[in-house]
């Protein structure tokens, strides 16, 4: 009898961990998908591949300015803001162009180097954009990117997804997919040893 109960015991948590680890590797599928479908094709589109130095030449205020709409977006996503615009020295081709933050501040604005965000107030969005143009002014040579193949002859200061954060994204899943097929591995050995002993 209680030997039996000890094979009970045992075979609901070889089914449990079975599903523990069926279950791992199902979430780290559909982890892999949402990466794919969502921070894959960002990367994969960015033309500012390769990183060189760049030297401040402006940055100048201009008079405030309408956030453009973009598609999807409705008019009250229009907010006034200063035009903060950097133009830089690279140092890879000698020219001189437009800075930009990332690669989406290029489609939101392509008159400004710098687009706030909306949920903060006039008084925030002026402080922070002087405070950006004063550290330009201060620190004149820092890395940028630009695009090798002369698509965009501007630069941006920083990608959206760099290589090392999307490597970063996968490494989550990738650890959950190992995770959960090292559990399945080691349920069916464990019933492989387990039918081992029961024939013997």
């Amino acid at each position: 009898m209680l030997g039996k109960k000890l094979v009970t015991a045992q075979k609901r948590g070889e089914t449990r961990a079975l599903c523990l680890g069926l279950g791992m590797v199902a979430c780290s599928v559909m982890m892999y998908f949402f990466i794919g479908i969502t921070i894959v094709p960002f990367y994969t589109k960015s033309v500012w591949t390769t990183e060189t130095m760049c030297k401040v030449l402006k940055a100048n205020i201009m008079d405030k300015v309408l956030c453009p709409n973009s598609k999807g977006l409705e008019d009250e996503d229009n907010f006034p803001y200063p035009c903060l615009q950097v133009w830089v020295n690279l140092t890879a081709s000698g020219q001189e162009v437009m800075l930009y933050q990332t690669e989406d501040t290029l489609e939101r604005n392509p008159k400004c180097s710098y687009v706030p965000n909306k949920s903060e107030n006039s008084k925030e969005v002026k402080a922070r954009v002087e405070t950006i143009a004063s550290n330009f002014k201060k620190y004149q040579t820092f890395p940028c990117y630009y695009d090798p193949g002369g698509t965009q002859t501007n630069v941006i200061l920083s990608r959206l997804y760099p290589p090392k954060g999307l490597l970063f994204a996968f490494l989550w899943p990738t650890l959950m997919f190992t995770g959960g097929c090292l559990i399945i591995v080691l349920v069916k050995i464990s019933q492989y040893f387990s039918v081992l002993s029961a024939r013997q």
